[in-house]
């Protein structure tokens, strides 16, 4: 996945059938992580070269610079992202412009498959609550299995927010506690929540969600990050901002 990026598709000005053949291999990379149910780095990663390609066809000509394709900024008044790319001939930014819309549909299907394995996991997760919920709950505990390795794994999450011309942002910050031993019946969650008053006492009251989850499924590539947009929107929901 590493060499799927924007300079690659600069690249095809030199040597077309290459370029192609390299971006088949690194989509056919991340199709062989899907299949073992891996998602995460490369459905992002996917995700943002897409709507990066879809935004250079749609502003050709303003993103023509003497520089190579990197992201220079990002422009509020129209909330996209502005790119870097060399100065080209017309003819070898038709060349570049082809390879986009020949890649276009293969990086489309790649992330269906992708997409299709993350909801696959969210459909068979539940985020419940341990014990009384405080008002407060931008601050707290999140506890997620690990049934690979018959383990409960604690960590303590923090919820930002801010506003952006009108937007509001959520970006959720994590951190492992410990990780609890399961081996066959799991762990009772409100057991580990008592534990972890009496360990760490600078939040007396904390909101504490445990996601529920039968599947056996990469913890780090997949369930965590999912588990976690999870715990985003359910946050919201408490709030009142969804």
């Amino acid at each position: 996945m590493d060499d799927l990026s924007l300079n690659l598709f600069v690249e095809g000005v030199a040597d077309l059938e290459r370029t192609q053949y390299k971006i088949l291999g690194g989509l056919q990379r991340a199709q062989s992580a899907f299949d073992e149910d891996r998602v995460y780095p490369h459905l992002a990663r996917l995700v943002e070269l897409h709507g990066a390609l879809v935004t250079v066809l749609s502003r050709t000509e303003g993103v023509r610079t003497p520089e190579t394709g990197r992201i220079a900024g990002i422009n509020w008044d129209e909330k996209s992202i502005e790119y870097e790319w060399p100065e080209f001939e017309s003819a070898e930014m038709s060349v570049v412009e082809d390879l986009i819309r020949w890649a276009l549909p293969h990086i489309r299907s790649t992330i269906e498959e992708g997409t299709e394995v993350y909801e696959h996991v969210e459909e068979n997760l539940a985020l419940e609550t341990v014990g009384i919920m405080p008002s407060y709950v931008q601050e707290g505990y999140l506890m997620v299995p690990n049934r690979s390795a018959d383990a409960l794994h604690v960590l303590r999450y923090t919820l930002s927010i801010f506003t952006e011309e009108g937007e509001t942002h959520r970006t959720l910050r994590t951190t492992h506690c410990k990780t609890v031993e399961q081996s066959g019946l799991d762990v009772d969650p409100s057991s580990v929540k008592l534990q972890l008053l009496e360990e760490r006492r600078d939040l007396p009251a904390p909101a504490t969600y445990f996601s529920r989850i039968e599947l056996e499924v990469p913890y780090q590539e997949t369930l965590l990050p999912v588990v976690k947009r999870r715990l985003v929107r359910q946050l919201a929901r408490e709030m009142g901002e969804a």
